[in-house]
């Protein structure tokens, strides 16, 4: 059972910058590819961006390309995700998942985090 806790969201103006944190229990973390989602009340869950286990090949949807970008520390068994240029639109509760990928494919599992919750203001 992997455990995830996710750290660093906030409330800040539209243009600036956040970075999210998300820390596994599993000592096998680096055997998983690892996700980013984000939910607003009444909406289904949104992908965001996602990284494969050895962090040499990244996803992102293209409502935050170029703005954010996940990274990922396996010795610290930590996912990252820097968010510049934040929009009001990014306003969400951000969870971190672990799942698998292929080539072109992140799947997420059951296993997420309880969310953190970031707020841009306009």
């Amino acid at each position: 059972q992997v455990q995830l806790v996710e750290s660093g969201g906030g409330l800040v103006q539209a243009g600036g910058s956040l970075r999210l944190s998300c820390v596994a229990s599993e000592r096998t973390f680096s055997n998983y590819a690892m996700g980013w989602f984000r939910q607003t009340p009444g909406k289904e869950r949104e992908f965001v961006a996602a990284i494969n286990s050895s962090g040499g090949r990244t996803w992102d949807a293209g409502s935050v390309k170029g703005r954010f970008t996940i990274s990922r520390d396996n010795a610290k068994n930590t996912v990252y995700l820097q968010m510049n240029s934040l929009k009001p639109e990014d306003t969400a509760v951000y969870s971190c998942n672990a799942g698998s990928s292929t080539v072109s494919t992140y799947f997420p599992t059951e296993y997420w985090g309880q969310g953190t919750q970031v707020t841009v203001s306009s």
